[in-house]
């Protein structure tokens, strides 16, 4: 299964994988996607559903964290995969890949 520590182990693979060398990846997660993340997903759920009746983040937790999620998306643009195929390299149903790619671009835009 690919992960951010397994994959940062081996920087050429990882610059050849995502486009960015670890370093870049660190700066750019932990300025702007770990920074943004907790307001974005505040602002994504509140604007689904004004009469909620539970709590954010009450639902099922993703199964990736925040830094594999951003990973797994630049993988999947860098290398231009199916959801398939980013799903078995992940560990994720097909459905999964999906929802988490378009969350995770609305985060990044």
């Amino acid at each position: 299964m690919f992960s951010y520590e397994r994959l940062s182990k081996k920087p050429l693979l990882f610059k050849s994988f995502t486009g960015l060398t670890v370093q870049q990846f660190d700066d750019i997660y932990d300025k702007e996607i770990a920074k943004r993340y907790g307001k974005y997903e505040i602002q994504r759920l509140s604007k689904r559903n004004k009469d909620r009746e539970r709590n954010i983040g009450a639902g099922r937790p993703f199964k990736l964290d925040l830094k594999n999620r951003f990973l797994m998306l630049l993988v999947y643009y860098r290398l231009y995969i199916t959801y398939m195929l980013t799903g078995f390299l992940f560990d994720l149903d097909q459905s999964s890949i999906c929802r988490d790619i378009q969350k995770m671009e609305s985060l990044i835009r």
